[in-house]
């Protein structure tokens, strides 16, 4: 007779059947990614960043591979909030999953819009994006500036009905201050880390990899920061915290969950293996038959 164990984990009073969601801008809205398995295995699937209008990104090139990781410089590249709405909350309303969209602005302004124009259709928490590296028209000065980002935060919390998750930036000198000042502001859950700033150049072509020069670095590389970045959080605060950084199995997902993170994204490792979500969620289960735990919410931060 197997264990009867319990996945179940609670985010602002939204109910995830398991730990596990996408990282914004890896994985579409997931259409893609159904065409390898149920998107309804996964707690959450998590939109690319949506603003509102469409935003043509940055030049290219703006992909660069590194050992252990890659750099972005994207640019939050988006067909904006109404096609969003019109065809991609739809599609993934057909899935058993929670949906979460993750939102995207130059202004304090073109966040509070998209959250008003969100406030009314069928989605389950908003991420908020004020920690994308490669934007340059003040998302960072949010992202970096604790006095910037409790002030967002409390606006965009007038416009919201859904709860919303701050996504904090890891280029900060101290994680725990952002941490206090989005819950200040009235954050109801935090996610981190978002991508670490890198550079990457070309010796033979004697230029930057990147157009955009610098660009984000994610992938296992990121990892150890992420954790130490996640457990510091989880301390100073006392909100949910969606923890991420270089997953790519359920061993992986373990190491945040133990460090105080309520649940998990995966994100860069969906790009070279498309069954990474689907895994890691297979794997703590794995991790939790395998030690004989009942139910997660015994390891969220366990480890002190």
């Amino acid at each position: 007779m197997s264990m009867s164990i319990n996945t179940k984990v609670t985010l602002a009073g939204v109910e995830l059947k398991n730990p596990v969601m996408t990282a914004s801008g890896t994985f579409g809205s997931g259409e893609e990614y159904s065409e390898f398995y149920d998107l309804g295995v996964l707690g959450a699937v998590v939109t690319k960043g949506v603003a509102s209008v469409p935003w043509p990104g940055n030049p290219t090139p703006r992909i660069a591979e590194t050992r252990g990781g890659m750099l972005n410089a994207i640019g939050l590249q988006n067909p904006g909030a109404e096609i969003l709405i019109k065809r991609d909350i739809p599609y993934l309303r057909k899935y058993d999953t929670k949906i979460i969209v993750n939102v995207c602005g130059k202004t304090t302004e073109d966040y509070c819009r998209v959250a008003e124009r969100l406030s009314s259709e069928p989605v389950d928490l908003l991420e908020i994006n004020v920690s994308c590296p490669n934007v340059k028209e003040g998302g960072i000065a949010f992202g970096q500036n604790p006095k910037a980002l409790e002030a967002i935060t409390r606006e965009v919390k007038k416009y919201a009905k859904q709860p919303i998750i701050m996504k904090l930036s890891p280029n900060v000198t101290d994680i725990t201050e952002m941490a206090k000042a989005a819950e200040a502001g009235g954050a109801d859950v935090l996610s981190l880390i978002n991508t670490l700033t890198g550079m990457k150049i070309d010796i033979h072509r004697r230029t930057f990899a990147l157009a955009n020069k610098t660009g984000g670095l994610s992938g296992p590389a990121v990892k150890p920061v992420a954790v130490r970045m996640v457990y510091q959080a989880a301390n100073a605060v006392k909100l949910p915290i969606i923890g991420m950084g270089g997953i790519c199995n359920g061993d992986d997902a373990m190491e945040f969950i133990l460090a105080g993170a309520t649940a998990v994204s995966v994100g860069t490792a969906n790009f070279s293996n498309p069954f990474a979500a689907k895994e890691t969620a297979e794997g703590i289960e794995a991790y939790m038959r395998k030690y004989k735990v009942k139910d997660i919410r015994e390891l969220i931060g366990s480890v002190r």
